[in-house]
């Protein structure tokens, strides 16, 4: 059983738990499917709207997509989070990648 069938099998008793979607999403970002990351990473957020690791990802595939204006928006929305649960090293990389584009 592959990583993913396991992800997706510990779903079906759990299906909002934000560590295994992550953990899905993270596959599909492994994979290189990035829209079905973006729309793994959209369910993490969803879940738990404080997830800063999902918005940061989410941001970085939008960027390399050339969807510019979106990764800023997801970005900012990351930043926003990350200066509310007070995650300083999260808005700092999310801030300098956002600098970047």
């Amino acid at each position: 059983m592959t990583r993913r069938e396991k992800l997706q099998q510990m779903l079906q008793d759990t299906p909002d738990d934000a560590f295994l979607l992550y953990g899905l999403a993270m596959e599909d970002v492994s994979s290189e499917d990035w829209e079905s990351a973006l729309t793994s990473f959209d369910r993490v957020i969803d879940v738990d709207s404080d997830h800063i690791a999902a918005y940061f990802q989410k941001g970085q595939i939008l960027a390399r997509l050339d969807r510019i204006d979106e990764a800023r928006s997801v970005l900012n929305d990351g930043i926003t989070v990350g200066q509310k649960v007070r995650d300083d090293h999260a808005v700092r990389e999310m801030t300098e990648f956002l600098q970047s584009l």
